[in-house]
Formats: C-alpha cells, structure tokens, sequence
C-alpha cells in the first residue's frame, strides 16, 4: 500500500515536473526562437536544477517533440477526416485543435518547431493516407506522396497565416479548404462503373 501511495506521489511529480518543463518551453519561445533557447534558461523557468530537467527529458528536442506529441494527439488522420461524409461525427482535425488550444500556436510561427511539427504530422499520416489512396486511385507512391506533402505543407501555411492574422471566422475558412481538398482526393479515386450504366 505504501509503495502505491509513493508511486502515485511520484507520478503526480513527475507530470508536474514536465509539464513545468513544457510551460516553460513555450513561454521562452514566446520571447525567443527554439533555437535559442537554453537547458539552462529553462531550468530557470522551472525552478528546477539541470539534473531534475536530465530525470525528464533527454535534451530541448526532446522537450520540443514531447509538445508535438500532445498537440496532436486525438485529432483525426487528413483521410478521415476530409473524406468523412458526416463531419459533425467525425473527430476534429489537427488545425481546429490549434485554434482551440492558444498555449500551442506558438510552435506554428517558430521556424524549428513548425518543420518538426509539419515532419511528424507527416510522418503520422503518410502510411495511411498513402495507402488508402493508392488503394482507391490509379495513382503510384510517389503521386500520393506528393498529394499528401502538397497538402500538409498547404495547411501549415495556412495556419500560419491565421494565426498571424487573428482570423476570427477559422470555421468558414476550414470549411472551403476541406471542400477543396476533398474535391481534389475524389477526382483521382476510382468510379465504380455500375453506378454509371444506370
């Protein structure tokens, strides 16, 4: 029971210690870019010593994908949610989720953080959305590739331009950029023809 207790005591540290960790990261990139950000600085922040901040995290990058990977987490992959025929259903995409959680956008307009962030959505989506529409269209890895980096480099951009902006009407804007996105996967999926001989 009491090793329980301790556990739990340390669990309950530890989370309050990265998540100090983390808060600390993004106010700093307010002032500054990552890349000038420092282990020391942020142990500063924290009001933690360099040996607690090495219990946690590895090194900065470390702290920076830590980040990535809860701004991420529970949206949607770009095939469900642009080919979804029931939005209201569906799980919210990745660039609502930014314009709901303010503590994020920073990462958007940060030059180290926005390639990093940009790689790892990439890196998430790339086997299914690659797969399913190569499955369902004539087109080779390589075009599907391409559709899928020509789309995540897009949706980078215009969040950026958004949040730079402080877009008030994101939802209207979301709207025409899926109906545009879908229109673009639908015209190279693969037509069953007996829905045409009628």
């Amino acid at each position: 029971m009491n090793s329980r207790r301790k556990n739990s005591s340390g669990d309950r540290r530890t989370r309050y210690t990265r998540n100090a960790i983390r808060s600390s990261l993004l106010s700093l990139m307010q002032q500054k870019p990552f890349s000038r950000i420092t282990v020391t600085e942020i142990c500063r922040a924290s009001e933690i010593n360099r040996g607690t901040f090495y219990l946690h995290y590895y090194d900065l990058d470390d702290v920076l994908d830590d980040l990535i990977k809860e701004m991420i987490q529970d949206t949607t992959q770009v095939f469900d949610h642009v080919m979804c025929p029931e939005k209201d259903r569906c799980t919210y995409p990745f660039c609502r989720k930014v314009q709901e959680s303010r503590e994020f956008r920073i990462l958007f307009s940060d030059e180290t953080a926005s390639a990093r962030l940009l790689d790892k959505l990439c890196e998430l989506s790339k086997e299914d959305f690659i797969t399913r529409l190569m499955q369902n269209s004539l087109l080779s890895y390589e075009q599907a590739e391409a559709v899928l980096y020509f789309q995540m480099n897009g949706c980078l951009a215009i969040n950026k331009r958004m949040l730079k902006n402080n877009c008030r009407d994101w939802n209207s804007i979301q709207q025409a950029i899926d109906r545009f996105i879908k229109s673009g996967l639908e015209s190279f999926l693969i037509r069953d023809e007996r829905q045409n001989r009628t």
